[in-house]
């Protein structure tokens, strides 16, 4: 009882608070990910609604790749923009599509840098849908077929890990069957297992070039209202073969990434996406807010939430300011 116990006497000054300090964030903890257009050499354009990240030509995001490794940064996620959108999104398993060059390059410029992408149909269909689409309806089974191809694809280019972010039951399970039926049994998957359908996407349509063009993504991506929904997906995913889970979007989901830390034995990610990102630039623009400290703020609250590792566009400004 006071005044025995005073907990100020650990707070009085830095280097105290550092040494009691329970958590701590470190550019290991990140993933940076990479926005690859099927472009002419050179290509390189703002994405109006984020601002500091790009959409790029492979050469450019060969070098924006270099530069995430030199803030030891210790992997790449990449997501691509094809020339040829269809109903199936045949692009997604193109040998010669921005994405499989991009790994090829990336891995030959920086072979230490691990190399993790994306896996869905979305930036790919020209209904900007994450699978096949049959009377105004998303169809599941069809689709999964499609995303082996695209991963298996990934893998044959020389990918690190996939990421299947559809969320189409099963999908885990015959994207393992794929790629261990190729030989790539060592190839780990990292699921998008909890992903909400969530409005903080909005700037990552732009930067994708993925905004459905019918109805929303509500029928095969998580209601943000539910919370015990998340552990079955979970279980589902890491049951089929998911080797580590991710829940998306990180920042008003802390509650999900807590949870399933405590339930499950496996590394846990969090995105922590475009919109969640925006609002901090938009408002450190403003000068209504101090960007740097709210930034790392966010991030150092995912890691307490209980994530292993981090995806998030401001991966260079925080790991600059941690090396400083």
């Amino acid at each position: 009882m006071f005044p025995v116990h005073r907990p100020r006497r650990l707070r009085k000054d830095d280097t105290i608070r550092r040494m009691v300090r329970e958590t701590s964030l470190s550019p290991a903890d990140f993933i940076y990910p990479l926005f690859v257009a099927e472009k002419k050499k050179g290509y390189r354009e703002e994405i109006s609604s984020m601002p500091g990240c790009y959409q790029e030509s492979v050469d450019r995001a060969v070098k924006h790749a270099k530069e995430v490794h030199s803030l030891g940064i210790p992997a790449v996620l990449l997501f691509g923009i094809p020339k040829h959108k269809d109903a199936e999104g045949s692009s997604a398993w193109d040998p010669k599509g921005a994405v499989q060059q991009a790994i090829k390059g990336i891995k030959d410029a920086v072979p230490e840098l691990y190399v993790i992408t994306d896996v869905c149909m979305c930036e790919y269909t020209d209904h900007g849908h994450c699978g096949v689409i049959e009377g105004g309806q998303v169809l599941n089974d069809p689709t999964l077929e499609l995303l082996s191809k695209e991963a298996l694809s990934h893998a044959r280019a020389g990918a690190d890990m996939v990421a299947p972010s559809d969320m189409m039951d099963g999908r885990i399970e015959i994207i393992r069957d794929t790629l261990d039926e190729e030989g790539f049994t060592e190839l780990p998957i990292m699921s998008y297992a909890v992903k909400y359908a969530s409005a903080f996407f909005g700037p990552f349509r732009e930067a994708a070039e993925s905004t459905p063009q019918f109805g929303d993504r509500r029928s095969y991506q998580m209601d943000p209202a539910n919370r015990r929904e998340a552990l079955k997906e979970v279980a589902l995913d890491v049951e089929e073969g998911a080797d580590i889970v991710m829940v998306k979007p990180a920042l008003s989901y802390l509650d999900i990434i807590s949870d399933v830390k405590n339930e499950f034995d496996l590394p846990v990610a969090a995105y922590n996406v475009s919109g969640e990102y925006s609002m901090v630039k938009a408002a450190g623009k403003m000068g209504w807010i101090d960007e740097e400290k709210v930034m790392m703020e966010i991030l150092t609250s995912i890691k307490r939430a209980g994530a292993d590792i981090i995806l998030t566009y401001h991966a260079k400004e925080a790991a600059k300011l941690l090396g400083a």
